[in-house]
Parts: C-alpha cells; sequence; structure tokens
C-alpha cells in the first residue's frame, strides 16, 4: 500500500472521518461526516504529507512552509505529532438528507488555500471488480488511531445497490474492520494505489465484516467537475470536460422541455439499455451515465447531437461536432455554399502568437517643419516572451512603411505552426485609423486585414492596471461561456450618458457594436465608456451613416449583420472570424461594397498579450 499524501483526516465539531484530496485545494469526503459545518468549523489535515514531501517541488513546497509556519487557528484539531489543519467549507453536497439509505452522501470540501501535494488518480471504475476479485485498500481515521490505519476489503460484485452503492466484503477474516473514522477514504486499489470509491457506509453489527462502497462514477453524477478526472472508455479528460461546459451552457439558456430522460432514450434506441431506477436529475446526469455506464461508445455523441437542437449557436455546432477536434486555422468547412461567409468552429483552437505594433504620440519634430512624432513599436510574442523586433521614433507620415516592414520581419520570430495576431496598440483618438486597409508591403498591394487576423486596442487602457486586472476577470468568466452578449448602440443612442453607460455595461455586456465610428466628440466618449467598463470586444463601421432619420439607417443595417453573423460566436475566436469576412468583403466582386469592407474590431485578452514592465517605457527590453 502506497500512504500518498492525499489522505485527509477530516475533523468537524467532534465528528471525525476521511477524504481524499482530488485537486490542490478540493478534498471529497462523506455528507454526513460533514453535517455540521452550518454550525461546526471544518478542518483538514494530510498524514502522510511530511512523508512525501520530497516528491513536491523544493521551491513551491518552501514558499507555502514559509508562508504559513506561523498558523494555529486550527491547532485544536490537530493530534499531536501531525501535520497542521488546514480551514475548509463545503461547496457542493450531493443531497444526502441525513439518513443510511439517503443516496447523494457526498460533501466537496474547498480548502482554505492550495497544498502543495499530489492529488489522488483515478482508475477505470471497472478495475474494482474482476475473478478472482481486486483487493482492495483505504486508510481511515478511527478511535485511537488519530495517525490512521489500513482496512482490506473487496466488491462483492459491480451491481449497484439502489442504483447508488456497491457492497465491500473483508478480504479476511481478520484485520481492521470498517468502523467510524474511515467514513469518507478513499477505496483504492492494492497494487496501483488508484481510486475506485470512496466508503460511504459500515454494517452496524461488529460480527458482520462489511460496508458500502459510493463507486467513482456515482459521485461524479453529484459533482460534475469529478467526471474530467474519472477514466471512462474512449474519451479523454478534456473532450468530457468540453462537452460538460456545452451541456452546462444549454442547461442554463435551452428550453424548459428539454428532457434528459427523452434525450437518453433517443441516444440508446428502443434496443438500449434502460435507463437507471432514479431517472435522471438534469442533462449532465444523463450525459455522464452514457459516458461511464453505457457501453456504446457512440451513444454519448448522438445524445450530444440530439441536444444541439435545443442550444443556441455556436453551442449548437460545437455539440454537433463533439468529440471530434477544433478545426485547424484556415479550415472553411460548414460555410454555407456560394456565401463566403465565417465559418463556425469548435472551440479549443490554438492560441494566438500576436505580433504587437505600438504607436505612440511622441511630441514634435526638431527640425522646425512642426510635423508630429510617433514612437513606433513592432514586437513578437512567443508564448509569454515579448521580443522587440524594431523600435523608433519618426515623423507620422513614415510611420506605415516602417512599421509594415518591421511587421514582415516579425514573423521570422514565430514557430512554424504559429497562429498569428497583428494586433495595433492605439492611441484614443487614432482607434479608427484604417489600418486593416494598409497595404501590406511594396510588393503586394492586398490590405493587411485579409493576410492575418487584425485587432486593434486603446494604448490608454493597455497601460491601466485596474483596467487589465478587470479584463483578465471578464476573459475568465467568458471562457466557460460558448458564446457572448451583444450590447448595440445604434446611431440614435449617441446621446447617452457615458458615466451611467459604463456602469452598465460593466455588469450586461461582453461585447459592444456600435453604428457609427469614433469620429465627432460625443461618440467618441461613448467609446470610452466602452473602454473602462471595460468590455473586451467592441465592433463598429470605419464610416457612418448619413441621413437624418436613423430607421433602417446603414448603422442599424450593420449591427443587424453583427448580430447575424457574430454575435453568438466564441469571443476568443473573433479575430478569425472577421479575417474571414475581411477576406470576403475584399474579394468581393459586387457593386455594393460587403458590410464588412469596413468592419473594424477591438479584442483585447490581456493573458496573449502580457505587458512586461521593461517594455512600457523603454524601446529595449
Amino acid at each position: 500500500m502506497r500512504t500518498a499524501a492525499w489522505h485527509a483526516r477530516i475533523v468537524c465539531g467532534r465528528d471525525i472521518g476521511a477524504g481524499f484530496l482530488v485537486t490542490e485545494r478540493h478534498v471529497l469526503t462523506c455528507a454526513h461526516v460533514v453535517a455540521g459545518a452550518d454550525r461546526e468549523k471544518v478542518s483538514v489535515s494530510f498524514a502522510h504529507a511530511h512523508a512525501h514531501a520530497h516528491t513536491q517541488e523544493p521551491a513551491r513546497r518552501h514558499a507555502y512552509e514559509r508562508e504559513h509556519e506561523h498558523e494555529h487557528e486550527y491547532e485544536h484539531a490537530r493530534p499531536a505529532g501531525t501535520p497542521a489543519a488546514i480551514p475548509a467549507r463545503v461547496i457542493a453536497h450531493g443531497g444526502w438528507n441525513g439518513h443510511d439509505a439517503d443516496p447523494g452522501d457526498l460533501a466537496v470540501l474547498e480548502l482554505d488555500r492550495p497544498v502543495p501535494y499530489r492529488p489522488a488518480r483515478f482508475a477505470d471504475p471497472a478495475d474494482a471488480y474482476g475473478d478472482p476479485p481486486r483487493r482492495l485498500v483505504t486508510y481511515g481515521f478511527p478511535k485511537h488511531y488519530d495517525e490512521g490505519t489500513l482496512a482490506e476489503y473487496r466488491a462483492t460484485t459491480d451491481q449497484l445497490i439502489a442504483g447508488e452503492w456497491v457492497q465491500l466484503e473483508a478480504w479476511a477474516p481478520y484485520g481492521q474492520s470498517l468502523v467510524p473514522g474511515f467514513s469518507g477514504a478513499a477505496v483504492t486499489l492494492a497494487d496501483s494505489g488508484r481510486v475506485v470509491g470512496m466508503v460511504s457506509s459500515a454494517a452496524r453489527d461488529p460480527g458482520v465484516r462489511n460496508g458500502r462502497m459510493l463507486p467513482a462514477h456515482v459521485m461524479a453524477r453529484y459533482w460534475p467537475p469529478l467526471g474530467d478526472l474519472v477514466p471512462t472508455p474512449g474519451y479523454d479528460e478534456q473532450q468530457k470536460r468540453r462537452l460538460r461546459l456545452l451541456v452546462e451552457e444549454t442547461a442554463r439558456s435551452g428550453p424548459p422541455d428539454c428532457d434528459p430522460g427523452r434525450l437518453y432514450q433517443e441516444a440508446v434506441g428502443l434496443l438500449g439499455p434502460l435507463p437507471p431506477p432514479h431517472g435522471f436529475v438534469s442533462l449532465w446526469d444523463a450525459a455522464w451515465y452514457l459516458l461511464s455506464e453505457v457501453r456504446d461508445e457512440e451513444a454519448v455523441a448522438r445524445f450530444a447531437a440530439r441536444l444541439a437542437e435545443y442550444a443556441d449557436a455556436p453551442t449548437r455546432a460545437a455539440l454537433r461536432s463533439w468529440p471530434r477536434p477544433p478545426a485547424p486555422h484556415g479550415d472553411r468547412r460548414d460555410t454555407a455554399p456560394g456565401t463566403g461567409e465565417a465559418s463556425l468552429r469548435a472551440p479549443g483552437a490554438r492560441p494566438w502568437s500576436p505580433i504587437l505594433v505600438e504607436l505612440t504620440p511622441s511630441g514634435c519634430g526638431t527640425d522646425g517643419s512642426g510635423r508630429e512624432m510617433v514612437l513606433a513599436e513592432v514586437s513578437a510574442y512567443i508564448g509569454r516572451h515579448r521580443r522587440v523586433v524594431g523600435s523608433r521614433r519618426l515623423p507620422a507620415d513614415r510611420v506605415r512603411p516602417y512599421v509594415l516592414e518591421r511587421i514582415d520581419e516579425a514573423y521570422h520570430e514565430l514557430e512554424p505552426r504559429a497562429r498569428e495576431l497583428i494586433a495595433f496598440v492605439l492611441p484614443r483618438r487614432w482607434l479608427n485609423l484604417d489600418v486593416a486597409h494598409w497595404q501590406r508591403s511594396a510588393d503586394d498591394d492586398s490590405p493587411l486585414g485579409a493576410f492575418a487576423p487584425l485587432v486593434v486596442m486603446d494604448l490608454e487602457r493597455r497601460r491601466s492596471g485596474g483596467l487589465q486586472h478587470k479584463l483578465q476577470q471578464k476573459w475568465q468568466h467568458l471562457d466557460g461561456r460558448p458564446s457572448a452578449r451583444l450590447h448595440r448602440i445604434g446611431c440614435a443612442g449617441t446621446g447617452q450618458d457615458p458615466k451611467k453607460l459604463t456602469v452598465g455595461l460593466r455588469r450586461a455586456a461582453d461585447m459592444v457594436g456600435f453604428g457609427f465610428p469614433p469620429r465627432a466628440d460625443g461618440t467618441r466618449r461613448l467609446f470610452g465608456a466602452g473602454l473602462n467598463a471595460p468590455v473586451p470586444v467592441m465592433l463598429w463601421p470605419r464610416s457612418g451613416c448619413r441621413g437624418p432619420s436613423h430607421e433602417d439607417c446603414r448603422g442599424s443595417a450593420f449591427l443587424d449583420r453583427l448580430a447575424e453573423h457574430l454575435a453568438d460566436l466564441p469571443p476568443s475566436e473573433l479575430p478569425a472570424y472577421v479575417h474571414e469576412l475581411r477576406e470576403t468583403a475584399y474579394a468581393s466582386e459586387s457593386a455594393e461594397p460587403h458590410w464588412a469592407d469596413d468592419l473594424a474590431l477591438l479584442w483585447e485578452d490581456p493573458r496573449c498579450l502580457p505587458d512586461p514592465v521593461g517594455y512600457q517605457h523603454s524601446p529595449v527590453g
């Protein structure tokens, strides 16, 4: 038996049980162990943490020990000679109602801080059973065994009792039995130490040496993120996580008549396995049952395709394509024949490799001409490292050729498979600069925006620590969503109060579409309101309407097009979609300009464009 550091001792008031670490901050245990968590403090300690300290990264371990060496808050819960206990709180509950036969006897504890111990690893649930039986080991903390002790058991059969438990019986007629203090302990394979379930109860008669185990795949019904970690046939952790997020998004936004039982039946067919006696309490419950307990690996893909009919775009397309990997950059599949509009890719594409162009006003020239000077700096990002390709203070009329040459040089810094993104950082008064139409080079007069994905960003906002922090929070929120909310501001809305608009956008918008460009003072103030919100994505036409009435004006038509083609797409992929729209617009032979011909995109994700302090004021890092 491997005495792993992830074995946990749980204390809740006078109740003591066991648990096990599944992430650096989350511990699983039985709900009945922490039943008094609403009135008692909960603490967690790791009995073998010191014994396994050599397996952790030294720098991380030492930093952790220095940070917490003076803590004494939970010393009363710690037996002498054991590691210090860590405060924890219950963040998820399986719905256990307080009786022995109640289902859902699972609780998820979130530690007060991450711990530097390697979490438990899960075995395939089927590995718990076999002929001859597999020897199973569990590590609990019964009375007088504060340091813990072992018990050896085996699973009687893989048949679930009441759709919830597996019966355990003693491996031998002697040795430690399951007694109070083992509740919540991980049940592990003796040969590998991998987890197959959790002890949930024992026989009341001391002479009967059996108990019950909540199998890992049943625990994942009650805490969906656990499904990412429990092996299932045919699908890996990333595919399951992606499906879970898509199902959760559909559950939030889909119609109430989306019945998980009916979708399950359609996925397995009339002759497929019956649903569990308890039915399904959620869409994810049905999806997880297909993943973990139905042997037809294609059934869950059929479930996803059927569920797509109830989802919004692009969740719909992502569900229909699951579990296929995302299309590579440049793939035009799913483009409607003859339309040339942007194709709908599944989420999860390769990260961007930005080429950053920063243009900063730098006063007037010293030659007496009074020409405005600009500090032009072009850099390439290799991961999080930024390499300056060129930096020069130039008259404004010489910036374009210099920048275009440096952009071409910056491509030499990128890896062959890099997914390029050209990002212009501009002063707020230059945001409408037509950089997407710049001629790519002296030998190629096609627009730069048709050569690669191109976005603009606001110089003032990029240099604000507070706004960058808020942008990162916004992207963390958007990462869990396959689409973003578009807030429309049409030509008739130019009289809005910018202060009130900023406050409103902070709460209710992920993207803002303007029906007009930032030219006049009033419209520039509205753009500033969006930048201060901060909204990570802003779109607008570089030229505005000229009519006295704004009913069915050019700005309104532009916003309608945004809603039709871009509003429901994953915001992280908007640069690619807009690039494809620009390609279509620039190649159009129609007498009428394409609606996206002068489309401007402000897009900013600080995580892929970190700004090292050394570069903020100096052209050399």
